[in-house]
């Protein structure tokens, strides 16, 4: 089975959220969907104002129902997201 890898930016609400615990949050949301959804690497960046991005690389199966929405879906739910944008998508061979 082919895995793909999905590269997120993720923007909390505000700047008093906690991105690394945002990230464990995520990461949580993410198992619930199988043990294939996982996330490979992280990093933080910073916006502006105090504002954050978490940046982050999902590997999950390629014939995923739905593409990369299923993650999308499953990361806005997470309590302190803001917004999610999948920047880029790419097959791991």
């Amino acid at each position: 089975m082919a895995k793909v890898a999905a590269f997120l930016r993720v923007l909390p609400v505000d700047v008093d959220v906690d991105v690394e615990g945002l990230k464990e949050k995520i990461k949580e949301s993410l198992t619930a969907l199988g043990k294939e959804f996982n996330i490979h690497s992280y990093k933080v960046e910073p916006i502006a104002f105090g504002l954050k991005a978490l940046k982050l690389t999902v590997v999950m199966p390629e014939e995923t129902e739905g593409g990369t929405y299923i993650v999308e879906e499953a990361v806005k739910r997470v309590e302190g997201v803001g917004e999610v944008e999948v920047e880029f998508v790419t097959r791991l061979s």
